[in-house]
């Protein structure tokens, strides 16, 4: 792995980015989703961290098979609140589950089928920020109590209950979920903004190890398709920061492991401790504990052995983890030009080493290689550097004027990636044209 992710610096020249290239621009498209977004660290958390991706804060739902008492509510709240009704908990459910948009939901307790507990229990899980109100005829503690610790409800009203107590115990409900909204909202920028930092150091400190992150963060994506993974942003966010821990290990370290120079034991150590750097540097950044572990686990035989050294193995391993070890060895397989079916059979003969079933899922996936930058659908263009934009995908390395490697072919740009890269060009250290392609939508 050393070989490749830090081939970047002198006196070390490529061994495998010309072979990347070609492979991409030869073979049918495994890599070819590209970013949305305007940059290609492309950070994953901000999507499936939201739970209403519709904005509507101010939209009800009424669930209650008294038709009567539903269209009185809804009169009554329809003046200010956008109100959709729903008869029974069924068709609640199919509503929640394909419009995000609902501020609160008010349930009567007493309905046939499933009950308004039962029915906010399950809602909680389908749309968390959504406040829940519940409607019950029943006064008793033990019913209320039910409904506190089950469905977590925002609040219980007595049915009937007035028109003005309705209406405010729903305006103190959108308030609490607009503060969720934003609380959630500030969470996202300081977990993606942090996401980014770490991304750019790494892509100034060595833009190698960041090709091999956004890599493998690509074929973990179309893993996790694979293998039916709905939300995948955790997996994802790790594959991409996997090489993270690299940027605070000595650079005469890297240099002489990629040159294939036998390591002492005490040097050998430290290069075992990337995964552990890389897990404390994502360990404190909010949300990002199953990431961190993912990362810490990331060099871990299925049956236990490698780094950490501890008893975690097996199936106890993070899934993330065992689809990063698999992925990070099939790329140093291809880069040593052992592919397909004989990276397949090699892989297979390292028993223990990987759990068997997403070994196959892996090759099931990728029968030829693993997921490229570089592809045939998109178009080749030569653009002088300050046409640049992040996003744009190198497809020949790039060298500064006394051959030393920048940049190489497969790298996505970053924003830091282009700073450097202008002030170098500025400094007559650095020339185009620059050979890359533009994939969808890159800003």
């Amino acid at each position: 792995m050393l070989r490749s992710l830090f081939s970047n610096w002198p006196p070390m020249r490529l061994r495998n980015t010309a072979k990347m290239s070609h492979r991409g621009l030869n073979c049918d498209d495994q890599g070819g989703e590209y970013p949305h977004d305007n940059d290609a660290w492309n950070p994953p958390g901000i999507r499936p961290m939201s739970t209403s991706p519709q904005q509507a804060v101010s939209k009800i739902l009424l669930v209650d098979d008294d038709h009567h008492s539903m269209a009185a509510l809804r009169g009554h709240l329809g003046g200010r609140f956008q109100v959709d009704t729903a008869p029974d908990a069924v068709e609640a459910l199919d509503r929640m589950t394909r419009d995000r948009g609902y501020g609160v939901v008010v349930a009567g307790m007493e309905m046939p089928g499933m009950n308004g507990v039962e029915f906010l229990e399950r809602a909680a899980a389908t749309s968390p920020d959504t406040m829940r109100i519940i409607l019950s005829a029943q006064t008793d503690s033990d019913t209320r109590l039910t409904a506190v610790n089950r469905a977590h409800v925002f609040a219980i009203l007595d049915k009937p209950c007035s028109f003005i107590a309705l209406e405010s115990t729903v305006e103190s409900a959108f308030r609490q979920h607009e503060a969720i909204r934003h609380e959630r909202d500030i969470l996202e920028g300081t977990v993606n903004g942090s996401i980014k930092l770490l991304v750019d150091i790494l892509g100034v400190v060595s833009p190698d190890a960041l090709g091999r992150g956004q890599r493998m963060r690509d074929s973990m994506r179309h893993m996790a398709k694979w293998l039916g993974k709905q939300s995948a942003w955790e997996l994802e966010t790790a594959a991409l920061l996997s090489s993270v821990g690299y940027a605070a290990i000595p650079v005469s370290l890297l240099r002489k492991a990629a040159a294939g120079i036998e390591l002492e034991p005490s040097e050998a150590k430290i290069l075992c401790r990337a995964p552990r750097i890389a897990h404390d540097l994502i360990a404190d950044i909010p949300r990002l504990a199953e990431v961190a572990r993912i990362v810490l686990y990331q060099d871990k035989r299925y049956d236990g052995g490698g780094f950490p050294e501890d008893t975690v193995a097996g199936d106890a391993l993070p899934l993330g983890s065992r689809i990063l070890k698999i992925l990070i060895d099939r790329a140093d397989l291809e880069e040593d030009g052992i592919v397909k079916e004989a990276a397949h059979t090699k892989m297979k003969e390292r028993v223990g080493c990987y759990d068997i079933s997403l070994l196959e899922s892996c090759f099931g996936c990728f029968p030829e290689f693993l997921a490229q930058s570089v592809s045939s659908e998109f178009p080749v263009v030569s653009l002088a550097i300050d046409r640049l934009v992040p996003g744009h995908i190198v497809v020949s390395d790039i060298y500064t004027g006394s051959g030393i490697k920048l940049i190489g072919a497969g790298h996505r740009l970053t924003s830091m990636m282009l700073e450097r890269l202008r002030n170098l060009a500025e400094l007559k250290q650095v020339q185009g044209p620059v050979l890359v392609q533009t994939p969808r939508n890159p800003g």
